[in-house]
């Protein structure tokens, strides 16, 4: 059945395209694609997309529209064969704040901006066993789509454009710049679907998810000549689970929640715009959301007397974790000419907040009074960036003028882990053996408390021109120092050779690098163990931490730790543009390799009761004058090479009788390799801090290649979209040495299908279904998967929730 669903897939897109050739009449001369200008990856006015001497992909307010699906990296991945962006589940905090992928790299490696800015990544620190795992990425879901223009995504590597991050590539959202005009969109949803569990093959028909959005967004005038565009976004979204029976129960019952966690937010942003005099505008924009979720940990049995209190849950319980995520972000800047330069000066404020909270559960070792709801401590982080662009066209007796440009950019960050309640991280009196803290989501201790800052300076210098009438080169150099860690340098080379008006190649190569983050420099997060200690023939339970600890906290350093260093990369690009009246190609080769990568060590444990001169035991005599007993911490280590192809074709039909339609084939091929990994310095038999699960994690956690087939057609009121993305098999490693834990999900077609009706000028309603024909990846083999609870993986790159069928109302003035 799945290869049938896989071949229908792809066929019902192939299906449209020939249908579509067959109608079609000859294209004339000047029925060519718009060729849309980008501001990201060059610093020349009036680059087209097909001119970039990299690849720059340029996705509309309108493709992001076209989806059942409200977020805005959902609706990204869908458009970008380079980007995945799984829904990872039983997570804690990574369940509602979510990492995307570019070209297979971390996601903390692909560099973000907002109108040309730096913006400012989540508190969160992904600790948890999903893709993105070690890092501390920006949050892409914290923008409403409704506030955005288009997004330019740079497929190229650009640190010595941009500075650190941009290993991977550049996401540059453009925001939406309107003087009049507005609209405003609902759409509703819910997924129905269902699945055979193979836990007791019974069949689960769900409805669920459904989710409501309503955005709006305003243009005004600012005075004769400004702007001030007002953009707003409400979105209430239930849970879905899609978790099997359980069949330790009586009577056996589904009695766990995996899938999408319950989420509320709701968003503004301004963007606003002022000539002053003739050759200056002053701008700026201000953004914020307010994001609550609610995920759920693993179901706890009645019968376990570590984790459940009878009296307190006689059914056992379902711990729900709560985020409250708080995201603001304020941006104000002068831009002009002055003697020939172009100057933009901007002051670039953000911060996101995070406050957890647990509740249906307890602290079993407060007993039968144990309270039943925590509030859990949270995480802070903040940046001020001052940034500097200078560009003058210098005419050099080149075949045309140098474009110069150079700049510096200014940064303070910040990161603060503030304590929860007492009782979410205590030990009560009641139940002294047990383990601490409340169940689902221990609490932040005071112990783990930090609040620390840094700061960091970078200039470039930036050329690019037209060397010969087909050639033209850049060349970009840029250095920056960091309070904590010292200096980096990098540069980059690009070229572009035009034979014709239609076809060129074009090539790069750079190195580049990422800063350690605060978060993966301090991040600190601890539980207690009780481990019995015999001194002078008394044994008494002592209280041993075990959790995640700065490198260079004493911890940290007993078990090997050292000071965080940048990661650093090397990155090497060609490619070919052909474009024609209605048609385009682009082909672009990479390769990346990324040295010294910072990633999360594996958890080392000791035992007091193992023998003298073994790791366990050496372990615990250098920890327990301490008081831990076990601990994992950041290192750098790892070193990594990808090497991808990306394809994108379009095609463009106009035919009196059938309509216009746009065709588009875009894929991407990725093959990364784990070639160096760290291991332990401290201990006498040598064990790799980065073992065989987190090594799979990174070279199969995402597909080696996704392919997306789309087709847009227009006639008249009428509008129609066909997409059929192919996805490759993805590992779920396991933590077995052999692989019996392994399981993969599956090579699998998934079809979405909008249809569209305009009334009159201004309004027009949507139907459609994202994952039209009900796909799953493979299920997780019930021998791994006892409780039912996780039947799907959370490394699936289009999640696990089957069909969702939505409606939409659109009005515009």
């Amino acid at each position: 059945m799945r290869t049938q669903l896989f071949l229908l897939a792809a066929a019902s897109a192939s299906a449209l395209t020939a249908s579509i050739a067959q109608a079609q009449t000859a294209p004339a001369d000047d029925q060519v694609a718009v060729e849309e200008v980008v501001v990201t990856g060059t610093r020349v006015v009036g680059r087209s997309r097909l001119d970039t001497l990299a690849p720059v992909d340029v996705v509309s307010s309108k493709t992001l529209q076209q989806r059942g699906s409200t977020e805005l990296a959902t609706a990204l991945a869908s458009t970008v064969p380079s980007i995945t962006f799984p829904r990872p589940s039983n997570t804690d905090g990574t369940d509602s704040v979510r990492p995307a992928v570019l070209r297979g790299q971390g996601p903390d490696q692909t560099l973000v901006l907002v109108n040309g800015a730096r913006r400012h990544a989540s508190a969160l620190i992904n600790v948890n066993g999903s893709v993105g795992r070690g890092s501390a990425a920006v949050d892409l879901n914290a923008i409403p789509s409704s506030a955005v223009d288009r997004i330019e995504v740079l497929r190229d590597g650009a640190a010595a454009q941009y500075g650190s991050d941009a290993i991977a590539g550049v996401v540059n959202l453009r925001l939406r710049e309107a003087d009049h005009g507005g609209g405003v969109t609902a759409t509703a949803g819910k997924y129905f679907t269902e699945f055979t569990g193979l836990q007791t093959g019974q069949k689960q028909k769900i409805k669920d998810g459904a989710t409501i959005t309503v955005a709006g967004w305003q243009g005004l005038k600012l005075g004769s000549d400004g702007f001030l565009t007002l953009s707003a976004e409400y979105r209430d979204r239930d849970f879905t689970n899609r978790s099997d029976i359980d069949t330790r129960v009586t009577p056996q019952r589904v009695t766990s929640r995996f899938g999408d966690p319950e989420v509320e937010d709701v968003s503004f942003y301004a963007n606003a715009g002022k000539p002053i005099g003739e050759n200056w505008e002053a701008y700026g924009w201000y953004g914020y959301q307010q994001r609550d979720a609610e995920a759920s940990a693993t179901y706890r049995l009645p019968t376990d007397a570590s984790q459940n209190i009878l009296s307190v849950y006689p059914n056992g319980y379902l711990p729900l974790i709560t985020t409250n995520n708080e995201d603001v972000t304020a941006a104000g800047g002068l831009r002009g000419d002055w003697n020939g330069f172009r100057i933009d000066a901007n002051l670039v404020y953000g911060k996101n907040d995070i406050d957890f909270g647990v509740k249906n559960t307890l602290n079993p070792s407060y007993g039968p009074t144990s309270p039943t709801s925590f509030k859990a401590g949270g995480l802070t982080y903040d940046q001020l960036a001052f940034g500097l662009d200078v560009s003058k066209e210098i005419e050099v007796g080149l075949a045309g003028p140098l474009n110069v440009a150079f700049g510096l950019e200014a940064r303070r960050e910040t990161f603060q882990i503030n304590a929860g309640e007492v009782a979410s991280y205590a030990r009560g009196t009641v139940s002294p053996s047990l383990a601490f803290g409340s169940r689902g989501f221990t609490g932040f201790t005071p112990s783990n408390e930090v609040d620390v800052d840094r700061d960091a300076v970078g200039v470039y210098l930036d050329l690019e021109g037209k060397l010969t009438e087909k050639l033209t080169g850049s060349a970009a150099l840029r250095y920056e120092d960091y309070s904590d860690f010292g200096d980096n340098t990098s540069w980059k080379l690009s070229a572009r050779y035009d034979f014709t008006d239609a076809f060129a190649i074009r090539g790069a190569a750079s190195t580049g690098f990422r800063a350690p983050s605060l978060q993966q420099q301090y991040f600190t997060s601890t539980s207690i163990l009780y481990i019995n200690q015999t001194v002078g023939g008394v044994t008494t339970a002592v209280p041993f931490e075990t959790g995640t600890f700065p490198s260079v906290s004493t911890i940290g350093r007993a078990l090997g730790g050292k000071p965080l260093e940048p990661e650093t990369s090397e990155n090497f690009s060609i490619g070919a543009v052909y474009h024609k009246g209605p048609f385009e190609l682009t082909i672009d080769a990479y390769r990346i390799d990324v040295e010294n990568r910072i990633v999360l060590t594996e958890t080392l444990t000791g035992s007091a009761t193992a023998a003298a001169g073994t790791n366990a035991r050496v372990i615990f005599d250098l920890l327990s004058p301490y008081g831990a007993s076990a601990g994992r911490f950041f290192t750098n280590g790892v070193d990594t090479k990808t090497v991808g192809v990306d394809v994108v074709a379009r095609y463009r039909i106009v035919d009196e009788q059938a309509g216009t339609f746009d065709l588009t084939l875009a894929g991407n091929v990725n093959d990364f390799k784990v070639e160096r990994t760290p291991t332990t310095t401290v201990l006498p038999t040598p064990v790799s801090l980065f073992a065989r699960q987190a090594t799979l994690r990174f070279e199969e956690g995402t597909p080696e290649w996704k392919v997306t087939l789309q087709g847009d057609w227009s006639k008249g009121p009428w509008g129609a979209t066909l997409r059929t993305t192919l996805y490759d098999d993805v590992l779920s490693p396991g933590t077995a040495a052999d692989g019996s834990g392994d399981w993969h999900t599956g090579t699998t077609g998934i079809v979405d299908l909008e249809g569209r009706r305009r009334f009159g000028d201004h309004l027009t309603v949507s139907v459609g279904a994202d994952n039209l024909f009900d796909q799953y990846p493979d299920q997780v083999p019930p021998n791994l998967n006892t409780s039912g609870g996780n039947p799907w993986s959370s490394f699936s790159p289009y999640g696990f929730n089957g069909r969702f069928v939505y409606g939409r109302v659109a009005v515009t003035w």
